[in-house]
């Protein structure tokens, strides 16, 4: 039997790589976390949380702006960007911090502040030329931001989010190129917070969202507001002096900064993956199976953005989980159900898809109905002054079980979980039927898209079309 230096090596700090040591824990104490770089998670550092930050503040000062619905009084709102950005940093300073403090209480030895490349399957050379050797290796190595070909001419000029959160001030223009979440998300809270905005998409996708009704609906919603080009694949960059030039069939427009915010890659490039036993796809990502997290069929598994399957921090730690699990106990891994889906957008409205999407049902060729509601009437949304969005749910005929949904209106963040929650639990349209909804509440507007969804399905009668959950007894 081979004298392993570990029984488990875990490539990357991040929250996949620490979920995946915990776990490993649990089975072995000669497990060790080889990461070199920042530490503190993607999340924590560039991701979810100072994003969120930055939108916090948008959306303080867009209801402050739109008191006047309710016949309230209020001035312009000024915008110091200097404070802004100043509560950005130290509130995504003190929420790293709980990764770093976690991190420190790991074992002595438990942690080498080094990179790391594979020499075979099985040992990995450390940036110092130290070798070491593990039974079973988790790459857990996280991902960065794609550059777009053509945004180069931008130079220094051009940033991504990892950059954004450490501005000083806020400038005065930014293009936003991407239309997925993230350049939505800090497209509009820019916007919002008086910077000259213009996002430029290039294949028409808005968001996560696969529903073509919703994401009509919601692609009109966002120009309303915001100078979007959804398909300006013709764009082109070109820098004069500090700005940033961007000419597309729309015209020519100058701005301080070009954000690049068309996904993210991998980090498993520098990994010497090419002297392992590996399959890589077309992308250079091992192939493995998403429910043990096994790489090919070998003793590596792999888990989080370096999968690049669900670049989202639950799942990250779900997969760090099952990864960390099966590689301590290799060779006796086992696959994991996965649970439901989950993915939220947090502009303003909110985007949401729970459980199987359009796009999901349409590939398996899946028997299903739709239901749907538009928020533009329903009672909880006008008291708001929220009334915009749409909501699509899908069912399977032959059963009645909810299969997923497709949001975009208030309240998605608690509506998709509801809706997951449901799924998780194979409940029917009907069963959710019989569940308690007050009035009036957002929730609503969910039964009324439940009802027309059990008519379509051929379990209830066809509702009225419009405003059914206004008045009392809806």
């Amino acid at each position: 039997m081979t004298d392993f230096d570990y029984d488990v090596a875990i490539i990357g700090a991040g929250t996949a790589g620490m979920s995946a040591y915990r776990e490993a824990l649990k089975y072995s104490d000669r497990v060790v976390m080889i990461d070199g770089g920042p530490l503190g998670t993607t999340c924590a550092r560039v991701g979810c949380m100072p994003s969120k930050l930055l939108i916090a503040a948008a959306e303080a000062r867009h209801r402050a702006e739109s008191v006047g619905l309710f016949g309230l009084r209020a001035g312009p709102v000024e915008v110091d960007g200097v404070q802004v950005m100043n509560r950005v940093r130290a509130e995504r300073d003190h929420f790293v911090s709980f990764a770093t403090e976690a991190i420190a209480g790991f074992a002595p030895g438990g942690l080498l502040r080094e990179q790391a490349r594979f020499v075979d399957d099985n040992r990995l050379e450390l940036a110092s030329g130290k070798q070491i050797s593990a039974r079973s290796i988790v790459i857990a190595t996280g991902s960065r931001p794609v550059v777009p070909a053509g945004l180069e001419p931008a130079g220094d000029r051009l940033i991504f989010n990892d950059q954004l959160f450490d501005w000083t001030d806020l400038p005065s223009s930014v293009a936003v190129f991407g239309t997925g979440a993230i350049g939505l998300e800090l497209g509009q809270a820019l916007h919002r917070l008086g910077v000259r905005t213009h996002i430029y998409g290039r294949g028409g996708s808005v968001g996560p969202l696969t529903d073509p009704d919703v994401a009509a609906y919601a692609a009109a919603q966002f120009s309303s507001e915001i100078p979007i080009d959804w398909m300006a694949a013709d764009a082109s960059v070109a820098r004069d002096g500090d700005a940033v030039i961007v000419r597309s069939a729309g015209g020519e427009e100058r701005f301080d900064y070009l954000l690049a915010a068309a996904g993210r890659r991998a980090n498993v490039d520098n990994l010497g993956l090419e002297n392992t036993s590996l399959t890589l796809d077309a992308h250079g990502v091992p192939t493995y199976d998403h429910l043990s997290m096994r790489a090919s069929y070998s003793d590596i598994f792999i888990a989080g953005d370096s999968a690049v399957d669900l670049s989202l921090l639950h799942e990250a730690a779900d997969e760090g989980r099952v990864a960390g699990e099966n590689a301590a106990r290799y060779p006796h891994s086992y696959r994991r159900a996965r649970r439901t889906p989950l993915t939220i957008v947090f502009t303003d409205p909110q985007i949401a898809i729970a459980g199987r999407s359009h796009a999901d049902l349409l590939r398996d060729r899946m028997d299903f109905a739709i239901g749907e509601v538009s928020f533009e009437d329903q009672g909880r949304a006008r008291i708001l002054g929220l009334n915009r969005g749409l909501l699509r749910v899908y069912g399977d005929r032959p059963s009645g079980l909810l299969l997923g949904a497709e949001i975009f209106g208030p309240a998605a963040e608690h509506l998709a979980h509801l809706l997951a929650w449901s799924i998780e639990s194979r409940l029917t349209v009907a069963e959710l039927l019989e569940r308690p909804f007050y009035h009036p509440v957002i929730e609503e507007g969910l039964r009324t898209a439940l009802r027309h969804l059990n008519h379509h399905l051929g379990f209830g009668p066809n509702p009225p079309l419009r405003c059914i959950d206004c008045g009392p007894g809806g």
